[in-house]
């Protein structure tokens, strides 16, 4: 593809990823209740969704679910309702008593594998069977027809992938630097019920979208 093309590509792909979705929130507490770490994991699981997901856009399933209606929606519905399920996980995630250290209320967090961080991201970005359809719409607009497809797709993704991981990173930095400011219970709780709720607003978004 032209270069001109490719920026093009660049920048509005830099302005979709930078865009605070149910990913980049995951990342940004694990972030900041976990450690940078997990947050890590938990992109990794994130991206490879993301890839496998646009991947198969290219192969005509973005186009299916657009003709069968009833199986994008049942996608979109168990989507939403993990989503939510996580909001509500979140809500009531346990806090220690008074001024104790924030890391109190998480006694989880040490018996978690990197595993687990995984596939929780793998999972939440799966959850969205729209970025299927975004990625079928949004990538043939920058693939010219009289050059090999493969190599421009393979280029793009390329491009795609580094932008996103870029923005990943920026989320878990900022979320582990909210870290200090959970060391007070009342603010980790604050902050447990304000991201559980914009779960659960992603949630009913994803279910009453069209």
């Amino acid at each position: 593809m032209g270069l001109q093309t490719w920026w093009i590509f660049v920048l509005m792909t830099f302005v979709v990823s930078a865009t605070p979705g149910p990913n980049m929130l995951l990342v940004m507490s694990h972030g900041a209740r976990f450690g940078l770490r997990p947050a890590i994991w938990t992109m990794a699981g994130c991206m490879t969704a993301l890839i496998g997901m646009v991947s198969i856009s290219a192969a005509g399933v973005g186009a299916l679910l657009h003709s069968f209606p009833a199986v994008f929606d049942a996608l979109r519905y168990l989507g939403a309702a993990y989503l939510a399920y996580l909001g509500y996980n979140l809500w009531r995630a346990g806090v220690p008593k008074g001024d104790a250290p924030a890391h109190a209320a998480l006694p989880e967090t040490p018996q978690r594998s990197a595993g687990s961080y995984y596939r929780q991201g793998l999972a939440v970005a799966a959850s969205n069977p729209k970025a299927i359809v975004f990625a079928a719409a949004f990538f043939p607009q920058f693939i010219q027809a009289d050059r090999p497809a493969g190599l421009q797709f393979a280029v793009l993704l390329i491009t795609f992938t580094v932008i996103e991981v870029s923005w990943y990173l920026i989320y878990a930095l900022s979320g582990h630097k909210l870290s200090h400011f959970l060391q007070q219970a009342h603010v980790l709780k604050n902050f447990n019920r304000v991201t559980g709720g914009v779960f659960v607003g992603f949630a009913a978004l994803m279910a009453a979208s069209r």
